[in-house]
């Protein structure tokens, strides 16, 4: 049964017509009634059947608001870049040790990257570190020789966005706490990437056929694609 709180949220929202997020921002904080610092996040449905493929969007977007989380970063690197990756703020630094404790199921960390010496090394834990979506990818920057960028990136406010078999992708901007700016920052910095996305694929028509904006424990709301000034 739904709790006394979720009852007097507002009902049948996914029923209104899309508003711009301007809009929407004010209407999601207003509903984030919980004691917690709730996540406002977006739902987008793409258009993921083509006529020759799938679509596949994997790609990571630096939110200029921060994403509101202390990310707990990793590296695995030789032992001449080790000091490197702890000056740039890395929380765990190791090379083939590290890796064997990786191995045996020791991952207390939420970002992992590595340089490209090494990646052959960790690539053979594909079964252990890509079910958690954690093995370094090139093309998200977290296999690379720059790991102060790669390190900056990652604690500064980084969102993975990648879409599931059925076509949905889920990506936070941020929370309650944040202002309305920083979240349109955020929001504009999303779109950004999937337009890019976009132009990779080379896809036809329209890339997102249905977008909403929520709460961790709110209400949905349809929301009208469009960059905000």
């Amino acid at each position: 049964m739904p709790s006394k709180r979720f009852k007097k949220l507002p009902e049948k929202t996914s029923d209104l017509p899309s508003e711009v997020i301007e809009k929407l921002i004010p209407e999601v904080k207003k509903n984030c009634t919980t004691k917690f610092d709730e996540s406002i996040d977006l739902s987008f449905q793409i258009n993921n059947k083509q006529k020759k493929s799938e679509v596949n969007i994997r790609t990571v977007v630096n939110l200029p608001g921060g994403t509101g989380k202390k990310v707990k970063v990793a590296v695995v690197c030789e032992d001449a870049k080790a000091s490197e990756a702890k000056d740039a703020g890395a929380d765990i630094v190791g090379g083939d040790e590290f890796i064997e404790k990786i191995k045996s199921g020791e991952m207390n960390f939420e970002k992992l990257i590595c340089t490209p010496a090494m990646m052959i090394k960790l690539s053979k834990l594909g079964k252990v570190l890509g079910p958690k979506g954690l093995m370094p990818n090139p093309k998200l920057g977290s296999v690379t020789e720059d790991l102060k960028t790669a390190i900056s990136d990652a604690k500064s406010g980084q969102a993975e966005i990648r879409n599931d078999k059925d076509g949905n992708i889920g990506v936070s901007i941020g929370k309650k706490s944040f202002s309305d700016e920083q979240l349109i920052k955020n929001y504009n910095a999303v779109l950004d990437a999937l337009d890019k996305e976009k132009s990779n694929n080379t896809l036809k028509g329209d890339l997102i056929k249905n977008t909403f904006i929520t709460s961790t424990m709110g209400v949905s709301y349809k929301l009208k694609l469009g960059k905000a000034i």
